[in-house]
């Protein structure tokens, strides 16, 4: 029995300090067991009460109210002015419209709805309609793609304004770079062996002619214009250092010879010259660049009354329509696109979308709707239009006009310039500061030149500044 009981209490030491030494394992958290010597944690934070919804604060304007208390010019002051436009002897023919932006009332015209050459004002039918049916923040991509057989495809996604190499994220004439985008394509060929490729360019989102019909050879001689494609570096100028480059013939084969040299640069060679081709369904990804927002770019062609950026931009709204994205499409799809934003266009009729074409007419009473529309505070998505026309002595292609007039820096408009068709649609604010819409368009004989049309219409704009005749 003593020597049972001996067996049982050692059996039972063995256990208690197994236990023992179990427990101070589990303290220090060597094993698994609920004793620690670790600080009681805190109690965990209340699970987060959702906010119930809210209704929104006021929305502020993009553009303030105008002065109801401003004095409206007299009828028969604004009147007298379009007849002495009109009267004009070197100006053969007129087409005028002044009316008051708060109240939309027509104060003065003359054959305000005889349609008529629009020269470059036209290009307020591409805005408005880009900008009133598009987002504005909207971009175009210009991407490269594993064709077959060794080959990659750069894909024309409508952007003319790629920089030759390196893009700069501050421009909208160079935002995305053809080198940035033939590194990132290096790269991706580099990692999955291949080091050597042949190119070939797809611009088939344009359709129908790169050139309209209706431009003149000396438009494109001169640099008016250049052919309207998918993609150019540019806007398809074989240089940089004039305000009209010559341009090339084949912009965007002339941006692949671009694209092919960058890729060289990246350790990929390129065998052969860049030919065209179709990327193929499904295509494999190899790098994209994105070129400015929509809103950026129709200030740009605004601005600078850029023909070529703005057929482009036509050939944006005819897609969005499931139209062609060429001049017919394109003419076709703007004027739509205003009509259903109010706008009249009876007698309308566009040879092309920046006004270069011949054969284009519009009236005066339809340019004035058009501003009238921009310049609408319940129209915020058309705002960029309004910031993108040039201001009178300062910006843009009236830079150069009432640099001596008391009208400088409160016209803005759009300015419109062919042999014999002088136009300019946009605002003036007076001299007791009211805002007043006009159009004008002239015509003129040619052997005269552009100056004496342009400048009876800048002295017609300055008295309107200076009428200061209330009602």
């Amino acid at each position: 029995m003593a020597t049972g009981a001996r067996v049982v209490g050692v059996s039972a030491l063995v256990v208690v300090l197994g236990l023992g030494g179990y427990v101070a394992a589990d303290a220090y958290d060597v094993v698994p067991g609920l004793v620690t010597l670790d600080p009681v944690p805190a109690d965990p934070a209340p699970f987060p009460t959702a906010p119930g919804a809210v209704l929104p604060g006021d929305v502020v304007p993009a553009l303030g109210a105008l002065d109801p208390q401003a004095p409206q010019p007299a009828a028969d002051a604004v009147t007298a002015l379009v007849k002495d436009l009109v009267a004009e002897e070197h100006l053969g023919s007129v087409g005028v419209v002044v009316a008051d932006q708060l109240t939309g009332e027509v104060l003065a015209s003359h054959a305000a709805d005889l349609a008529r050459e629009p020269a470059s004002t036209a290009k307020l039918v591409t805005a408005v309609a880009a900008l009133g049916t598009l987002d504005s923040t909207s971009t175009r991509t210009t991407s490269v793609v594993r064709g077959s057989d060794g080959s990659v495809v750069l894909v024309g996604g409508g952007d003319m304004m790629l920089a030759p190499d390196e893009g700069d994220p501050t421009a909208v004439d160079g935002r995305a770079g053809l080198g940035d985008l033939a590194r990132a394509a290096a790269r991706q060929l580099t990692l999955a062996g291949l080091t050597e490729v042949t190119l070939r360019v797809d611009d088939t989102l344009f359709t129908g002619p790169a050139v309209s019909p209706g431009w003149d050879d000396g438009d494109l001689d001169l640099g008016y214009v250049a052919p309207v494609t998918a993609l150019a570096v540019h806007v398809g100028a074989t240089r940089t250092d004039l305000e009209y480059p010559p341009r090339h013939a084949d912009p965007a084969l002339a941006a692949a010879a671009d694209f092919a040299k960058r890729l060289e640069e990246a350790g990929i060679t390129v065998t052969g010259t860049p030919t065209r081709g179709t990327a193929p369904s499904g295509a494999t990804p190899l790098a994209s660049v994105e070129s400015a927002p929509l809103a950026q770019v129709v200030q740009f062609f605004l601005e600078h009354s850029d023909n070529t950026v703005t057929e482009v931009v036509s050939r944006y709204v005819a897609l969005d329509q499931s139209l062609p994205a060429s001049f017919e499409g394109g003419t076709k799809a703007v004027l739509s696109a205003v009509a259903r934003l109010g706008v009249d266009v009876t007698g309308a009729h566009l040879s092309d979308a920046s006004g270069l074409a011949e054969d284009s007419a519009l009236t005066p009473s339809t340019l004035t709707d058009l501003v009238e529309l921009v310049m609408d505070p319940d129209q915020p998505t058309l705002r960029a239009v309004a910031v993108g026309l040039p201001i009178a002595g300062l910006t843009g292609t009236l830079d150069d006009r009432y640099l001596e007039s008391p009208a400088r820096g409160l016209v803005r408009a759009k300015t419109g310039s062919l042999a014999g068709v002088k136009g300019l649609a946009g605002t003036v604010t007076d001299e007791q500061g009211r805002q007043l819409v006009f159009a004008v368009l002239v015509t003129h004989p040619k052997a005269d030149g552009p100056f004496a049309a342009r400048q009876a219409i800048d002295r017609f704009v300055t008295a309107l500044q200076g009428c200061g005749c209330s009602g």
